[in-house]
């Protein structure tokens, strides 16, 4: 996919439009280095195997448990422990970068909706 490439991130962020629907741009090591566009709010959710790591490339985005809410901006991010149920959410669209396992699928937990994305969707 990318190994031994340089990844130009603004150009695979420019590269699609559509929210909650991320893309693989590389995979190390049994996970996924996913990009992902952000409006409005996600359903509540957890996985039980994983913890997921949020970075923030571009805007304001937040990752709401159900005992605190988390703000980042850019260049900031967040891990969500395994099996913590949690949402993510973002006023105005944000460019955000997740690390997880390849197997994970967004939406976790939660019932099947149209928030959650294809498997393995690549860019």
């Amino acid at each position: 996919m990318t190994h031994g490439q340089v990844v130009d991130v603004e150009q695979k962020f420019a590269a699609f439009s559509d929210h909650w629907r991320p893309r693989v741009a590389a995979q190390l090591n049994g996970q996924d280095v996913r990009l992902v566009k952000v409006q409005g709010v996600f359903p509540w959710h957890s996985h039980a195997e994983a913890e997921e790591m949020f970075l923030v490339w571009k805007g304001r985005f937040r990752v709401e448990f159900r005992d605190r809410v988390e703000t980042l901006g850019p260049g900031q991010f967040i891990v969500v422990p395994r099996g913590v149920e949690h949402r993510t959410a973002a006023d105005e669209e944000a460019e955000v970068m997740i690390f997880e396992p390849s197997e994970v699928i967004n939406t976790g937990d939660a019932p099947t909706s149209d928030f959650t994305a294809p498997s393995g969707q690549t860019i």
